[in-house]
């Protein structure tokens, strides 16, 4: 686009902002940094503060390199520093930076040396996010590809009415050169239009930045100086970031063949923005049947009447497809969506049903060649070919379908399935620019797809292992009421380590037991069943909780470096007594009738898999209505608060003592949990009941010891 003079000013104009930064720069954050020749920090930006999360006082006199670079490429940042202070040359590339919080971020920077005028070299560097910059690139990058490209007029204007640039539609349109438009105002470039009906609009645009739209102006160009031609002229003011008024922008639209060119840019706009729709709407979860579903909801009605959205079975199974011309094709059906009440809908396949389709189907074709399927104008000879069988082949000629497009769905170089869309109310046929959009949605939503279906299996997979190790229902035990919940972690692979058990043992006691693999996965959850085995095996040999703790922590050192945390207690209902030993596991929190909730003061102790190290077993009372409530760490950190606001928060959760335990465990999951939580939950509540005692303790009146 051809472009000329300062936007936003007359060419006789100052500049009366030319101190204040531009939206872009605003957008950017450009941050200014300036190093003595030692590489120490002797200028600090605003910008710069925003961007490595230090102030000025904290900043300037460090070594830069220190500051802000990781150890790792230190030697290589000093070698880069080294070489422009040497040799004078600049430096531009993107490299990772410490911020003050400790997260890195990936900066662009551009480096120079400097000189002042006692002779003294300075390195300057300017830095910004690269994923702004690069957003910027991209979104700047499109605006010039769709202005060049337009077929649409395009100009803009400054706040004096003259051109500042055109583009080459607008050249065509005008039958004048861009640079015949280039500082001069409509009356001098088109003065055989009427320019008074023109400069008047884009005056008010100007003064009131209210657009004005499909004006229509009438009249001879030197495109075609024999012939009166009608255009379609909108004027849209143009502001930056701030709100200074820069200029006017005009697009205008040839419409001399008015229905026609009307419909065009009209489904024009349509696609675009259904292409931007589908960029929001699309793979908006993890989904399969929803990332379907969301495709379908796009195609309808802008695309097609009726969408439908197939996946090969094997695919779901996890198998490479590998079909050959011969072979027909099993799909399985995901979505279908209609755009009004039809009889195609009978004939489609209903979600989650299997449909064998003959490899003379189009839909097996498409996905047997990986390319769009095509019929334009369907005759009852296609319907067959369309159709599972000759039931839907009916269906659909009395639903009056008369064009149909199928389209692979491909991501990674496989094909998933199909995009399969139909039209019956919409008259028109398939175009091919309907073709391109079809795919432009199948490509985007293909990836979509195929990361949620491995996502799903992967998350399947570990969820399944997961509780497969676990127990299906607490088991009764004498003395006890329990429940308990585990809930996986929202991502696939962060599910796997938490677990909870409850063991009957002899003369009535019951182990409870707590854990959490630090890890994740189906080497985690393994890792886990493990470890839940030897608790069992070991719990059978009643030893007390610190000794188990102590062989179960030479079995974890032998496995895989995995560090696990654990609570394990015993409980005696004829004594009324708990012991307890802790593995570097979050405290347990203990609810009494007729006090506040409180969390069980114990020796935290190192967790298992560290090896070497001693527990400790601590001894308290548990009496009928008491609650004992273990949990792992998922059901009370987060990343935005801090743990002891979230172990009070539990405590104050627990203030009822005659709650079902049930309810309690929802109560819990409900206030606690959150589903961006990145960590699997295992929970385990147990309330002491009343038990005949043996007569030599209700004789001695005896009572265990609090703790």
């Amino acid at each position: 686009m051809s472009t000329a003079g300062p936007l936003g000013t007359g060419s006789d104009q100052p500049f009366p902002e030319a101190s204040r930064p531009s939206g872009l720069l605003d957008v950017l954050g450009v941050a200014a940094v300036l190093l003595d020749a030692q590489g120490r920090i002797v200028l600090w930006s605003p910008q710069a503060q925003e961007l490595f999360g230090y102030t000025a006082k904290e900043a300037l006199g460090q070594y830069a390199a220190q500051l802000l670079i990781h150890e790792q490429h230190r030697d290589l940042v000093v070698k880069l520093f080294m070489d422009v202070m040497a040799t004078g040359r600049s430096w531009a590339g993107a490299f990772p930076v410490r911020r003050k919080d400790g997260s890195t971020r990936l900066l662009e920077f551009r480096n120079m040396r400097l000189l002042d005028d006692r002779g003294d070299l300075y390195a300057l560097g300017i830095a910004t996010d690269r994923a702004t910059l690069r957003q910027v690139e991209r979104d700047l990058a499109l605006s010039v590809r769709l202005v060049s490209q337009s077929p649409i007029g395009l100009a803009v204007m400054d706040t004096d009415l003259r051109y500042v640039a055109v583009n080459p539609a607008l050249e065509r349109i005008n039958g004048i050169p861009a640079e015949d438009h280039l500082g001069r105002t409509c009356r001098e470039v088109l003065p055989f239009l009427d320019v008074e009906t023109i400069e008047s609009g884009l005056r008010q645009v100007l003064e009131t930045g209210v657009p004005l739209l499909d004006q229509y102006a009438v009249g001879r160009t030197p495109a075609d100086p024999d012939q009166d031609h009608a255009w379609s002229v909108s004027f849209y003011r143009l502001e930056d970031a701030a709100g200074t008024v820069l200029g006017v922008a005009t697009s205008v639209v040839d419409v001399t063949e008015r229905h026609r060119a009307a419909t065009e840019a009209d489904r024009a706009r349509q696609r675009l923005s259904l292409i931007a729709d589908a960029s929001t709407r699309i793979g908006t979860t993890l989904e399969l049947d929803r990332t379907a579903r969301e495709l379908a909801e796009v195609a309808v009605p802008e695309l097609a009447d009726i969408a439908a959205v197939d996946v090969l079975d094997s695919v779901l199974e996890g198998r490479r497809t590998d079909l050959s011309s011969d072979d027909p094709a099993l799909f399985r059906a995901l979505a279908v969506k209609a755009a009004h009440p039809t009889e195609a809908l009978r004939a489609a396949d209903p979600p989650g049903d299997l449909a064998l389709y003959a490899a003379d189907r189009l839909v097996t074709q498409c996905v047997h060649t990986g390319r769009p399927v095509m019929v334009r104008h369907v005759n009852h000879r296609d319907l067959p070919r369309i159709a599972r069988d000759a039931d839907a082949a009916t269906l659909l000629g009395r639903a009056g379908v008369h064009s149909y497009l199928a389209v692979p769905l491909t991501a990674r170089g496989e094909v998933l399935g199909a995009l399969d869309l139909k039209r019956t109310r919409n008259p028109l046929p398939f175009t091919d620019d309907d073709l391109v959009l079809a795919r432009e949605l199948a490509a985007r939503a293909a990836v979509q797809i195929d990361n949620a279906r491995w996502y799903q299996r992967a998350r399947t997979t570990a969820v399944t292992l997961q509780r497969s190790l676990l127990p299906e229902h607490p088991p009764a035990m004498k003395g006890l009421e329990v429940a308990s919940r585990y809930q996986p972690a929202g991502a696939a692979s962060e599910v796997g380590g938490d677990w909870f058990d409850l063991i009957p043992l002899e003369g009535d006691k019951t182990a409870l037991v707590v854990g959490d693999v630090m890890g994740s996965g189906i080497d985690a959850a393994a890792t886990m069943g493990r470890l839940r085995t030897a608790t069992s095996t070991l719990a059978s040999l009643d030893l007390e909780p610190a000794r188990l703790l102590q062989h179960l922590d030479k079995i974890t050192v032998g496995l895989e470096h995995y560090i696990t945390t654990c609570i394990y207690a015993v409980y005696d209902p004829h004594r009324m007594q708990c012991q307890i030993a802790n593995a570097g596991h979050l405290p347990p929190a203990l609810v009494r009738t007729g006090h506040p909730p409180e969390l069980l003061d114990l020796p935290t102790g190192a967790p298992l898999g560290v090896g070497g190290v001693t527990f400790d077993t601590t001894t308290f009372t548990l009496e009928p209505g008491d609650q004992l409530v273990l949990y792992t760490d998922g059901l009370v950190e987060t990343r935005r608060h801090a743990l002891d606001e979230r172990l009070d928060t539990l405590l104050n959760l627990l203030d009822d003592p005659q709650r079902s335990l049930e309810k309690t465990c929802d109560r819990l999951l409900r206030a606690l949990r959150h589903p961006d939580t990145h960590d699997d939950v295992a929970l385990l509540i147990a309330r002491a009941q009343n038990l005949a005692r043996p007569p030599s303790a209700v004789a001695s009146g005896s009572r265990p010891p609090a703790p």
